[in-house]
Formats: C-alpha cells, sequence, structure tokens
C-alpha cells in the first residue's frame, strides 16, 4: 500500500530540494527522518514537514505496516516563480526570478510489489 503527501507553492529553488530529495529516496522512514532532521540546509526542514504528514497518512491507513515504510517516489516539480526587478547601471533593470516548489513524496511498505508481481 501506498501513502502519499504533497506540499505546493513552497518558496525554496527546486534545485535545492532536490538535493535532499537524492539523499532519501529509497531509504525506510527511520533513515530518512534522520537525514532531513540533521540537514543544515532549508530543504531539510521543507521536504521533512512533507515526509512527516506523508507518514501521517500512512498512519490514517488501515493495515500499513509502518516498519516497513520506504520513500519510494519523491520529486520535486518547479512552480510558478515571481517576478522581481532590480536596479542596474545606467538605467538598466535584470530580472530576479524567486523561484517555487512543488514537493511530492509516496511511502510504500512493500506489499503493493509483491501483489503486481504474484
Amino acid at each position: 500500500m501506498e501513502a502519499k503527501a504533497f506540499t505546493r507553492f513552497v518558496r525554496i529553488s527546486p534545485v535545492k530540494g532536490r538535493l535532499i530529495a537524492d539523499q532519501i529516496r529509497g531509504k525506510n522512514i527511520a533513515e530518512a527522518l534522520n537525514v532531513v532532521n540533521f540537514c543544515a540546509r532549508k530543504g531539510g526542514a521543507v521536504v521533512g514537514k512533507t515526509l512527516k504528514s506523508a507518514l501521517a497518512n500512512a498512519r490514517a491507513k488501515e493495515g500499513m505496516d509502518l516498519d516497513a515504510l520506504k520513500v519510494s517516489k519523491i520529486w520535486i516539480d518547479g512552480g510558478p516563480f515571481w517576478k522581481r526587478f532590480m536596479p542596474r547601471a545606467m538605467g538598466r533593470a535584470t530580472k530576479i526570478r524567486k523561484r517555487m516548489s512543488h514537493i511530492n513524496i509516496v511511502l510504500s511498505d512493500g506489499k503493493t510489489a509483491a501483489k503486481a508481481q504474484s
């Protein structure tokens, strides 16, 4: 079975968020929580909140084995960005794009894969 959580319009660049996502992809839930809790980057806190939300969704589902949970899928898509301008020399201006992300996490306990193979 699977449990999902999505966080949309997070004010972090997708590139910075993907650095954390790559570290926890495929790990069991305890290891993934340790990685995000002790990560010094801003993305660790944001991805950690989404991971805890997915864990809470898994607890709410009946029949999920919480000890066997692992991060089966995690992806961070780019969202819209705020457009700002910064004054430059000789009356010019340059664009500044403040990027947003959509974080998607899917936790799995491995039972769906066993059913699909049988």
